[in-house]
């Protein structure tokens, strides 16, 4: 892609953004969000070593949902700051047609225990369905690089959201709430 089309594309993704009151660039004095090209298609679910709270879950399967993948793993101190925030938003708008997948990638060995991460499941309430991505195949897929990180992906399976890191739970229930409502 050449430059100009580059800054065309940033130009119109900023306005659209706009458009929904979804910060996208910074310079408002907020943490910048990352509103990912629309027409993204999202990764599967490859490589999963164990599924936890369902069974095998695909991203073709999931179509007409709206959902958040959460990348995650127990032993990370800032991944384990976000869940009460990702379990509420589950609870909240299951109901209305979101679905949360946790992707659990082990940063260190101890993390691929599946008796270690059912535990962490338990101790955390997380009811939601868990992929356990051992061999980061997943991870790789989406080509993600941080835990934690959450990806929203609309209804025809594309990825629309992502953020990476602590915060901005704001902005990813305003998306989630402006994907439903897309669809009521």
């Amino acid at each position: 892609m050449t430059q100009s089309r580059r800054t065309l594309l940033t130009t119109i993704v900023g306005l659209a953004a706009a458009a929904v009151g979804t910060p996208a660039l910074a310079g408002d004095g907020r943490k910048a969000i990352q509103l990912t090209d629309a027409h993204t298609a999202a990764p599967n679910f490859i490589g999963i070593t164990r599924w936890f709270n369902s069974g095998p879950l695909s991203i073709d399967e999931l179509r007409g949902r709206v959902v958040l993948v959460d990348f995650w793993t127990y032993g990370c101190y800032n991944c384990v700051n976000t869940l009460p925030y990702v379990t509420k938003l589950y609870d909240q708008y299951k109901g209305s047609g979101l679905v949360v997948v946790g992707v659990h990638t082990p940063e260190f060995p101890f993390e691929r225990s599946a008796g270690n991460v059912q535990a962490a499941l338990k101790r955390h309430g997380i009811t939601y369905p868990v992929a356990q991505d051992n061999d980061s195949a997943t991870w790789n897929a989406w080509r993600n690089q941080y835990w934690p990180a959450q990806y929203i992906v609309d209804q025809r399976g594309n990825v629309v959201f992502s953020h990476a890191g602590e915060g901005q739970y704001d902005e990813i229930e305003r998306t989630v709430r402006r994907l439903l409502n897309a669809t009521s």
